[in-house]
């Protein structure tokens, strides 16, 4: 099917999950987000699994809880710039899509860091950025080996 002949529901289908993650991205990208307003809530539900933990210990176990947020959320948009450009572009390889999604993702996660610099209690890193791309090129190397195993006809036509 050509693009010419794909009706908008089509187009919204293939492009939302990016608006949608993007929109969570805006979101946990505020200064109600920051470090200082998640250790709380985040420390009680540790808690609430793990029991107590050391004031030291928490520091360390809620900077890996942030970073993990970032690796897998930024994993996930990447997935959704994938599926995007997948059904956007039927004839490029994986290749291709993937490397689109990682730009995708890449540009995101560097107006994330961005605006940050502008909030009281955020900082930008490009450590994050790096970290957010790592995310994102995990989870298609995921679907990538997954196609390949129980999906290879799919993924010769892409290959």
């Amino acid at each position: 099917m050509s693009n010419s002949k794909r009706g908008l529901k089509y187009w919204i289908n293939a492009w939302w999950p990016v608006v949608l993650g993007v929109a969570v991205i805006v979101v946990e990208s505020s200064e109600f987000m920051g470090a200082d307003h998640t250790s709380r809530p985040l420390r009680w539900l540790y808690e609430a699994i793990f029991g107590p933990v050391g004031n030291a210990r928490w520091e360390i176990v809620h900077h890996l809880i942030r970073k993990s947020g970032h690796f897998v959320g930024y994993g996930f948009i990447g997935l959704a710039w994938l599926r995007a450009w997948w059904m956007t572009l039927p004839h490029s390889r994986f290749v291709q899509d993937a490397l689109l999604a990682l730009l995708g993702t890449a540009l995101v996660a560097s107006a994330d860091e961005w605006h940050q610099t502008f909030l009281p209690n955020r900082t930008g890193s490009p450590w994050d950025v790096l970290l957010d791309c790592c995310g994102a090129i995990a989870l298609q190397l995921v679907v990538y080996v997954f196609m390949r195993i129980f999906r290879p006809k799919k993924l010769a036509r892409a290959a």
